[in-house]
């Protein structure tokens, strides 16, 4: 990429799209594209435009008016364990429109090269530990975020299919547990470690009598009210409820990792790189030719390779707020996969690795929580 070149990274206002966005702006990287679906960012550093992805007509309507060279596909529709198994129809829709639209128009418009971004949930539910890319498609998948996972495997598929039929440069990634900086703290959508910051951080202020900062937080009128808010979500001025056992293993990227990864992998490696072949066949091939043979699990595992118990990230994150109540880990609600671990070492082969170790990110971002609110 050039420091001139037109990028539009595709949901620039989430935690991902947002880390990359300040990683491109680091870099010297000027002509910075993105878009806003519900309200337009205030004092941005570069341009945002009014664009629903699902709508495939505004998507092409876009491609054509700012003729996108790079794309950084991190827009889609996420949650949580409960967000994930309550809204099916919505997750397995939204993200199949989203990049169905994006990754087709940017073949049809010419972008030189796209990176795909999506979750390691795409590895069966008994996935052999840590997951490897090869590991992709070879069992069932943990059944609460099975139609977000589908999503992401058609996304992968999507993209190596234009790349091995068109010549196309499309790059998949899929990330670990990512947290960071303009997470989601919503406590019905988001994801365990955000949760349990503002979980955490609001049951210290009940705890200390901050009776006007947990209003301020929550965003209610009364203490009532508050109080209520926070009841249903098992979080009191003494006690924590956390879903589960606390022992399934979870890893977990600092956002502002993950978005230093996708960057370099952009700018230093193509789809070519991602796989090896034993006959040196060609990228492409037309379609009445036969493939002998078979190029598959071309996508990047982005993650540390080091995990933690979410019982030991929850007194982690106590500790680091200054929580001074008790944790309940309510054992008649569901773990999810027991363990979940990436294998980072295609990613450390292609010339990266992380930075920011766990206890060092969740200060970083419990600070920003608190700046932030």
């Amino acid at each position: 990429m050039k420091k001139e070149s037109t990028i539009f990274v595709a949901g620039g206002t989430g935690l991902v799209g947002s880390a990359i966005i300040k990683s491109l702006l680091a870099k010297g990287y000027t002509n910075v594209i993105s878009n806003y679906h519900h309200r337009e960012p205030k004092n941005t550093a570069i341009r945002y435009y009014p664009l629903d992805l699902t709508n495939q007509q505004n998507v092409e309507y876009f491609f054509e008016t700012f003729k996108p060279e790079y794309v950084f596909l991190a827009a889609a529709k996420v949650g949580g364990i409960i967000a994930n198994n309550v809204y099916r129809a919505e997750f397995i829709y939204s993200n199949l429109v989203i990049q169905n639209n994006v990754i087709d128009i940017s073949y049809r418009y010419g972008v030189k090269k796209l990176l795909f971004l999506g979750s390691t949930c795409i590895y069966p539910k008994e996935c052999p530990q840590p997951m490897k890319e090869e590991y992709l498609l070879t069992g069932p998948l943990e059944y609460t975020n099975e139609p977000y996972a589908i999503a992401k495997i058609a996304g992968i598929k999507m993209c190596e299919s234009y790349n091995l039929q068109y010549g196309t440069n499309f790059i998949s990634v899929m990330p670990t547990n990512l947290y960071g900086p303009n997470d989601n703290f919503d406590l019905e959508k988001s994801h365990v470690l955000p949760a349990l910051i503002r979980k955490i951080h609001c049951a210290k202020l009940l705890n200390e009598a901050k009776y006007d900062e947990v209003i301020q937080d929550l965003g209610v009128s009364t203490l009532e009210e508050a109080k209520a808010y926070l009841a249903n979500f098992g979080v009191d001025e003494n006690r924590v409820e956390i879903w589960g056992s606390g022992k399934p293993m979870r890893e977990f990227l600092w956002s502002e990792d993950m978005a230093d990864a996708c960057v370099f992998l952009m700018e230093n490696r193509d789809f070519k790189d991602t796989y090896t072949t034993q006959d040196g066949a060609n990228t492409t091939c037309s379609p009445n030719e036969v493939r002998h043979e078979e190029i598959r699990n071309t996508h990047i595992n982005i993650g540390t390779g080091v995990d933690i118990s979410i019982k030991e990230l929850a007194e982690t994150i106590k500790e680091i707020v200054g929580f001074k109540g008790e944790l309940y880990f309510n054992t008649d609600k569901p773990d999810g996969t027991m363990k979940k671990l990436t294998d980072p070492s295609k990613l450390h082969s292609l010339g990266w690795k992380h930075k920011v170790e766990l206890n060092e990110g969740i200060e970083k971002m419990y600070a920003w929580y608190k700046e932030s609110n």
